[in-house]
């Protein structure tokens, strides 16, 4: 720990500290919001005791009175001498109590207090993110809706495919999306905290103050954790089972991943070979330092950048759980500090970019045309695959014939500028003692081919605001 208290850009700071990430998740994540969380489970334990004839009522409602008075200085001033930051907050707020101080953290274990503390900070943060998240599917869903009909060349294998429409490719994302935000309700739901369970898990210095009280721990804990507002673990070790936070950094990394995966779609899609897409560019933003004409999709790549961070976190999180030697060992401790603030950090930067660039997202209907009538004549060309085995072809003989009239096509074009292949079709007479030429003009209609993605896209953006909308109804219950 530093000597000083004091920072500033003399010094290293995270990019997390005033770059990434918004003011309420970083207040989260602040000190300051820690250590008023170690006074909430000190004072629930402290009441808790008193309801149970352990500790005086009067000590209790000094530790109470003085909950917020948090001293940082002084702290800081007790663990450069003690080296443990919990010690040194609560030597701060027992000097702050005189009828309460003395029996502050009876029978406790740090990770008592701590575990319940991080149970409940873990649970605010995913509530920041999961309302972030349902508006930017909402925001999604719009697009959805409203490019739902707006037909465009697919790729597959970053090539030239069949066409698809723009709503249609956004429901993907949407759809992946939707899964985690499931997944993000389900872990906010399980979250537990540690309990009040003592140094190993058992409650056996509870158990000492509450002999011949006719209590037992499990009373105590239950008084704690109801004044908590958390559910706690049925059993645990010192601390709350590390898999919790696995968990929890499993399901950032899914959205963090859904999104990567959107804004790369984005990059390749707004390159010039392409351009059909564009991530919003301010009037006065500039793309490089050195080439003044770039309009760079640096939000998107920014993140990319982030959610590559984001997916590398859990396997931390997987080794502290492994890891965690017997009933308990420290070195989860250290990487603790940085990996829940800085994945939560992240993912905040994550969906508020993405959700900026999905509201002012930007199309190019020339492009998209462009893209469509120079490629989508190939795609179409499996419309008269499937007329012609309907019409008693055999199916083998003609998906040969028309590859290579395809190839041929495609060398061609390459070559002039030129599209060749209804040409090629309709003076080819395996091909036309099946169809004619006029049927066969017909089916390299491109436009025709795209299945039922319209109305797919819609009942998705549907099940998207049904499934929110339920939420809300519920939570407003």
């Amino acid at each position: 720990m530093s000597e000083s208290s004091s920072f500033d850009h003399t010094v290293y700071l995270s990019p997390f500290t005033w770059r990434y990430g918004s003011e309420a998740m970083r207040r989260v994540w602040s000190l300051l919001y820690q250590r008023r969380l170690w006074r909430r489970v000190w004072v629930a334990l402290a009441e808790a005791q008193a309801e149970l004839g352990i500790v005086s009522p009067e000590a209790a409602a000094d530790l109470a009175a003085h909950a917020d008075a948090i001293d940082l200085e002084r702290a800081w001033a007790i663990e450069a001498e003690v080296h443990h930051d919990l010690m040194a907050e609560l030597r701060t707020f027992a000097e702050q109590c005189p009828l309460g101080g003395g029996i502050l953290h009876l029978g406790a274990t740090s990770a008592d207090i701590q575990d319940n503390a991080d149970a409940l900070r873990v649970g605010v943060a995913l509530d920041l993110v999961i309302e972030k998240l349902e508006h930017l599917l909402e925001t999604l869903s719009g697009s959805v809706e409203r490019w739902a009909d707006t037909i465009c060349m697919g790729y597959t294998h970053i090539q030239p495919a069949e066409p698809t429409t723009v709503g249609y490719r956004l429901a993907q994302y949407a759809q992946d999306l939707l899964t985690d935000w499931e997944e993000l309700r389900r872990v906010r739901g399980g979250i537990r905290g540690k309990g009040i369970k003592g140094a190993v898990g058992t409650g056996a210095s509870y158990a000492e103050l509450l002999r011949g009280s006719g209590y037992s721990v499990a009373d105590l804990e239950e008084r704690v954790m109801a004044r908590l507002g958390l559910a706690s673990f049925p059993v645990a070790t010192q601390t709350y089972p590390r898999k919790q936070d696995w968990l929890v950094l499993n399901a950032l990394a899914g959205l963090a991943g859904s999104l990567h995966k959107l804004m790369l779609d984005l990059r390749i899609l707004q390159s010039p070979a392409v351009g059909e897409w564009a991530e919003p560019f301010r009037e006065r933003q500039v793309g490089s330092s050195a080439m003044p004409f770039k309009r760079n999709p640096i939000t998107a790549e920014k993140v990319g950048s982030l959610a590559r961070w984001v997916a590398a976190l859990p396997r931390v999180a997987w080794d502290n759980a492994a890891l965690a030697i017997l009933e308990r060992t420290l070195d989860d401790s250290a990487n603790r500090r940085v990996m829940l603030a800085e994945a939560f950090l992240a993912v905040d930067e994550i969906v508020e970019a993405s959700t900026g660039v999905l509201r002012d997202l930007r199309l190019f209907p020339d492009a998209i045309a462009r893209n469509l009538a120079a490629f989508g004549a190939f795609a179409a060309v499996e419309r008269v695959l499937m007329a012609l085995v309907s019409a008693g072809a055999d199916r083998q003989e003609m998906h040969e014939r028309l590859r290579r009239h395809s190839l041929a096509a495609w060398a061609e074009m390459s070559r002039t500028g030129r599209d060749t292949l209804c040409e090629m079709l309709c003076q080819d007479e395996a091909i036309t003692r099946y169809i004619g030429a006029a049927r066969i003009g017909e089916l390299m209609d491109v436009t025709l081919h795209v299945g039922d993605a319209p109305e797919w896209a819609r009942r998705l953006a549907h099940l998207i605001r049904a499934r929110l909308e339920q939420r809300r109804r519920s939570a407003g219950e």
